[in-house]
């Protein structure tokens, strides 16, 4: 049985992975073409016990399950196609080469908005689009700024949430502990 270390009077729960996203679409086909045709998925076999349309894709060691809905629009008060906000609601993939994203993007005559990340030095290209029934997709290059657990960071003053200076690092442990060792599994299956 596998323990799980107590922090903070919290129970960690024992997750491996994100293991898929589920989206509402107006019509699974389109959405199938476009999830196929610009990110790279594959159809695969859902189970035959479902009984309303959908689809199964999968690659990048995540799953995008369609569940078609064609009354979408009944449930949303939004009439007009929402703006391209990085600061919204999105779903994030790494990508190697972002100017090959945008030129692919401008070759379907798709619409984007490009943002830069920097930290210390470290410079992200992102690109967002949406996907047929507006959900908002970010391609990057988030590999450029090293996943670090906060103890781990040198803190300069900070805000509190009461509008006081805090200094120094905050609490930190079995997560951050967590992200690291998968982090350095990670690189050591890459070196090999």
């Amino acid at each position: 049985m596998m323990e799980i270390e107590e922090v903070n009077n919290y129970v960690s729960l024992p997750l491996l992975s994100l293991n898929h996203v589920s989206l509402l679409c107006r019509s699974v086909w389109d959405s199938m073409r476009f999830y196929e045709e610009v990110l790279g998925f594959i159809p695969i076999k859902r189970p035959s016990s479902f009984k309303f349309n959908g689809a199964w894709l999968y690659n990048y060691n995540i799953g995008i399950h369609l569940i078609e809905n064609p009354l979408i629009d009944d449930f949303d008060t939004i009439i007009e196609p929402r703006p391209i906000n990085p600061k919204d609601n999105h779903i994030s993939f790494q990508c190697r080469d972002v100017e090959i994203v945008k030129g692919r993007l401008e070759d379907m005559g798709m619409k984007y908005v490009t943002a830069v990340v920097e930290d210390e030095g470290n410079t992200v290209d992102q690109v967002f689009f949406h996907d047929p029934d507006g959900y908002m997709i970010e391609l990057c290059n988030c590999e450029n700024i090293p996943i670090l657990p906060l103890s781990a960071c040198l803190f300069k003053p900070r805000m509190s949430s009461f509008g006081r200076a805090v200094f120094g690092p905050a609490k930190c442990g079995f997560v951050e502990n967590a992200m690291m060792e998968s982090l350095s599994m990670d690189m050591l299956d890459i070196s090999f």
